[in-house]
């Protein structure tokens, strides 16, 4: 596992990743920057620290985490979007990032 930054729209959350996660965040293989969108869910207990851009703040631990919706939607073919959520902040309740998880049809 290696701690990495995640860039959101609203902030960052650091996390402990393992090398794939870490590959998957990575929009432009050569640019040395990361996203929490281009991973699905991160669980909760690999989350060390996050920052919220809204109210200024850093924060020890993980972010709250809201499930917006389940839809269970065909995107493609043999692909569902099973979860759509946002990590949000503790303190001002805005969004820091978005996930979602989707489910491959084999």
């Amino acid at each position: 596992m290696t701690e990495i930054q995640l860039a959101g729209s609203g902030g960052w959350v650091n996390a402990d990743l393992t090398d794939e996660q870490i590959t998957k965040s990575k929009l432009v293989p050569n640019i040395d920057k990361h996203f929490l969108a281009s991973l699905e869910k991160l669980d909760t207990s690999k989350m060390l620290k996050h920052f919220c851009k809204q109210c200024n703040s850093e924060f020890d631990g993980p972010t709250q985490i809201q499930i917006e919706e389940k839809p269970n939607e065909a995107v493609a073919d043999g692909l569902t979007l099973i979860e759509r959520g946002q990590y949000t902040c503790h303190k001002c309740n805005s969004i820091i990032g978005e996930y979602r998880v989707f489910q491959k049809k084999e």
